[in-house]
């Protein structure tokens, strides 16, 4: 009688064997380590401009995906154990990332670029209303030690350096591999389409290196607000709101007189956002850049929030602040030199905005 399976010709037993190994190996460190998931941001400043940021971790789990173009029925099983990296977007948690990759709405890349023996890949990259978002795998033949590759990469625009808010996420995969997602906030002065550099730095000196075009995806709609409020000496102009499949963002101005940015609240503005049935748009917060324009320190941002359902015709947005509990930071003076900041923000007060309603228009 005839066998049900055929033998395949040039079956390659030993990269399947290896690879199995190396799956179940990873599989046995993914429940040992149970996934952690690293996200941070950090601070830049200047005479001219400075970032905020925020400081969270969170545990996640990684799906398993079966790499081998050799499968039979016997060996199915077991190849999908084997644990492999397919888009970081579409795997991550954010709901505007993964429609931006399921329609198509990213620039996929793939370039890769080995230094030292860590060959790092740039992913995808979407650039929105939101801002930049960014997406690349990390691959060493040794272990990497924690924040190996510090906040994610400096970027330049044409060539130019540039400086600006946003937040690096990193998920551990195993010892020796990691994928990351960074934001960027972008300026009102930002051009729709550039040459977007991007450096990033190892902690032994290793850089590496990325320039590619881009371009802001289009059917992006804005609806003006011109919303402005006072309390307590902080003065809050929210300019417009903007809409696609990516997501919203809430453009902002908030200024407040002072000298020293750690203790100015005005750079700590949030914004919750409830829609006509009374269901919370998930927000993303970001940061914010800010200057000392004479006696004020002046922030700008746009807040991060999940696309809204087409049927909406109304939001209720509530501006709060959310005072720092604890961090610090990172300041660079004209030379580059650095000073670590502590933290001052322990006896800043609260204040309560008023709500305002946003129509949306069909």
């Amino acid at each position: 009688m005839k066998e049900s399976h055929e033998q395949i010709e040039n079956f390659p037993k030993e990269q399947v064997r290896s690879a199995i190994q190396a799956g179940i190996g990873q599989a046995e460190e993914q429940m040992k380590d149970n996934k952690v998931s690293y996200k941070h941001g950090y601070r830049m400043s200047n005479r001219k401009r400075k970032s905020l940021y925020t400081l969270s971790s969170v545990a996640v789990a990684f799906g398993l995906l079966v790499a081998s173009s050799y499968q039979s029925p016997a060996l199915a099983s077991t190849l999908s154990q084997i644990p492999i990296i397919g888009s970081v977007f579409a795997d991550s948690n954010s709901v505007g990332l993964k429609q931006a990759q399921k329609n198509g709405l990213t620039s996929q890349i793939g370039e890769t670029q080995t230094v030292n023996g860590i060959s790092v890949t740039l992913d995808e990259i979407l650039y929105d209303q939101n801002g930049i978002s960014l997406s690349y795998i990390i691959k060493s033949e040794k272990k990497l030690g924690e924040y190996y590759l510090g906040t994610g990469m400096d970027y330049t625009i044409n060539g130019k350096s540039s400086g600006g808010s946003g937040s690096y996420e990193e998920k551990v995969q195993s010892a020796t591999t990691r994928t990351a997602i960074q934001e960027i906030n972008i300026s009102e002065d930002m051009p729709n389409s550039f040459e977007l550099g991007l450096i990033l730095h190892g902690k032994n000196g290793e850089t590496w290196y990325f320039s590619n075009p881009i371009k802001k995806i289009t059917d992006i709609k804005k609806i003006p607000i011109h919303h402005s409020q006072n309390v307590d000496g902080i003065s809050l102009k929210v300019e417009d709101l903007s809409l696609s499949k990516t997501g919203m963002s809430i453009s902002y101005e908030s200024s407040e007189k002072g000298e020293d940015f750690e203790l100015s609240r005005a750079g700590d503005i949030e914004f919750q956002v409830v829609d006509q049935d009374g269901k919370e748009i998930t927000s993303h917060s970001g940061g914010a850049s800010g200057q000392k324009i004479k006696d004020k320190l002046v922030f700008k941002s746009n807040k991060k929030f999940d696309p809204i359902n087409s049927h909406l015709t109304e939001l209720t947005v509530t501006p709060y602040l959310a005072l720092p509990t604890d961090g610090g930071g990172v300041e660079f003076d004209e030379k580059g030199e650095s000073k670590d900041l502590g933290f001052k923000g322990g006896s800043l007060k609260p204040v309560k905005f008023k709500s305002f309603k946003v129509k949306i228009p069909k």
